[in-house]
């Protein structure tokens, strides 16, 4: 499907771990060439930290939504345990019902913020960032002039996509919830089970190993 849920998402959910994994290279490539520029060659990338700045909120924001998607956000759920099957998905749906109302809020105020950026301020770029030459048809933005750096608005459109893709997944997870698929918005149990998981593979593991009886018999 091109939005589901769950450890196999859909469409978007692989594109989103193929540029996530893309981000976090590009910062370490260019974290490292930036590195051994400054202190072997006495120089230094002009746009790298800025580039890098730019990268890791593309990262954050982005990683953020697909999170909601794998409900890899942890939470706490000590009061919520406490309640009924019934009382679990009331509970579930008043805090989905918080995150929906928190993100739409957001997505207006990025929205608000971006869109000047792309219309009356589309003139300004960002400080060292050099202009990416496939977006170099961009000029008409411009007034016509070509465009020196990268135009801010490039950058800053993460905001209102992040804030879609937040709204859309936590509209999933609230039908998802009222269809009885899931009762929590968030996976607050996923490192205690990973770590019984492994226990119990590593004690089924050891039981099904056939003794050895010289060795026992040393032990005794």
């Amino acid at each position: 499907m091109f939005y589901e849920m769950g450890e196999k998402p859909g469409l978007i959910g692989r594109v989103e771990r193929h540029f996530i994994a893309i981000t976090l290279g590009l910062m370490t490539i260019i974290t490292f060439v930036n590195v051994v520029a400054r202190y072997v060659f006495n120089s230094n990338v002009l746009w790298a930290v800025e580039g890098t700045v730019y990268l890791f909120a593309w990262l954050v924001l982005i990683g953020s939504a697909h999170c909601v998607a794998i409900t890899a956000h942890l939470g706490v759920d000590a009061a919520v345990n406490l309640l009924g099957r019934t009382g679990k998905r009331i509970a579930a749906l008043f805090a989905v019902t918080a995150c929906l109302a928190y993100t739409i809020l957001l997505l207006i105020g990025s929205w608000q913020y971006w869109y000047p950026f792309v219309t009356d301020l589309s003139f300004l770029e960002t400080e060292d960032i050099p202009m990416i030459p496939f977006v170099d048809g961009l000029a008409f933005m411009n007034g016509g002039e070509p465009y020196e750096n990268l135009p801010r608005f490039i950058p800053y459109f993460v905001l209102p996509l992040s804030m879609v893709m937040l709204t859309i997944r936590f509209a999933i997870s609230a039908v998802e919830i009222l269809r009885g698929k899931r009762d929590l918005v968030v996976a607050s149990h996923e490192v205690v089970d990973e770590i019984e998981d492994r226990d119990a593979h590593v004690n089924a593991a050891a039981a099904s190993t056939p003794s050895d009886p010289a060795k026992e018999a040393r032990d005794v």
